[in-house]
């Protein structure tokens, strides 16, 4: 399986092209806005596609890398999607974050097909797709995962294997759910700490050298919040849709989580005064906002 086709070059996908072809794989290269495949093009990252039937034909594997499950579901199951066009044997490697039920869906309906499907989700932003030092969380058959573990390697520090389709998303799904609560609580530590007189970067600094460290302290305020950046590549809106997905997961498991509902309102709430295009680590500066109130 030499020929990958990357659908979708954002900034994920954009790193993970250039880390397969840096890998020594044929990537192809499609996106749904004018001129970015070809750009990408130009610089001998991919070999541009004109449409997804076009890309679907051509590979080997597809790797996803999209905003939505209502994205996914259109260019697999559209009428000039994957499902149409692709060959049987081909697998799909879908790197969104995404509702579980809709990837149990095509997945069950590409199979039809002879379509392999995993679903992968990422962690490391923008810099660990362009470095190849993401982790993957992956939900599909043994034999799938083992047909594409050398595409795998290539654009991932590490892999997780947690089970059959949809697993991969269940488990993503918790994880920015944490990161989301972890964000909340770290602000409020923050907060605290900064009205009994302790410098905040300070605390963080000791808090990373004891039990109550956690993403937001390690990464987030480090590395974009104290320093006022806001520039982690991944927005408001993206985060929100994956907070919310997590409380329909809750919903669905009638889970008895009263800290992640509080976190899930306090995320929904904060779309009123958090633009969607806004870095999702801006979420502190709605709690400061409404701690004020």
């Amino acid at each position: 399986m030499k020929t990958v086709g990357v659908i979708g070059l954002g900034n994920m996908g954009r790193g993970m092209a250039g880390s397969l072809q840096r890998g020594g794989f044929d990537v192809l290269g499609f996106d749904a806005a004018p001129g970015v495949a070809a750009a990408l093009a130009e610089q001998g990252v991919v070999s541009a596609r004109e449409s997804i039937a076009d890309i679907a034909r051509d590979a080997d594997v597809l790797l996803l890398s999209l905003p939505t499950s209502a994205i996914v579901e259109q260019v697999v199951l559209g009428e000039h999607g994957v499902l149409a066009n692709a060959r049987p044997g081909t697998i799909v490697i879908d790197t969104t974050t995404a509702d579980p039920d809709s990837t149990r869906r095509v997945a069950a309906e590409l199979a039809e097909r002879g379509i392999g499907f995993i679903d992968a989700p990422v962690s490391g932003g923008p810099k660990g797709a362009a470095t190849a030092t993401m982790t993957m969380v992956l939900g599909g058959a043994d034999a799938h995962i083992a047909a594409v573990t050398p595409i795998l390697e290539t654009i991932s520090a590490k892999r997780v294997h947690v089970g059959p389709v949809g697993a991969g998303h269940v488990t993503k799904l918790l994880n920015n759910l944490l990161t989301g609560v972890h964000l909340l609580v770290a602000s409020e530590a923050v907060r605290t700490a900064r009205a009994a007189g302790v410098d905040p970067e300070k605390l963080v600094d000791a808090l990373n050298g004891g039990s109550g460290r956690n993403s937001a302290t390690l990464t987030n305020y480090p590395t974009w919040i104290f320093n006022g950046a806001f520039d982690s590549g991944f927005t408001m809106k993206l985060m929100r849709k994956d907070v919310r997905l997590a409380m329909a997961l809750l919903d669905k498991m009638d889970s008895h989580a009263p800290v992640a509902r509080e976190a899930g309102r306090l995320w929904a709430e904060s779309a009123a005064s958090i633009g969607d295009a806004e870095d999702f680590n801006r979420i502190v500066e709605f709690v400061e906002t409404v701690a004020q109130d």
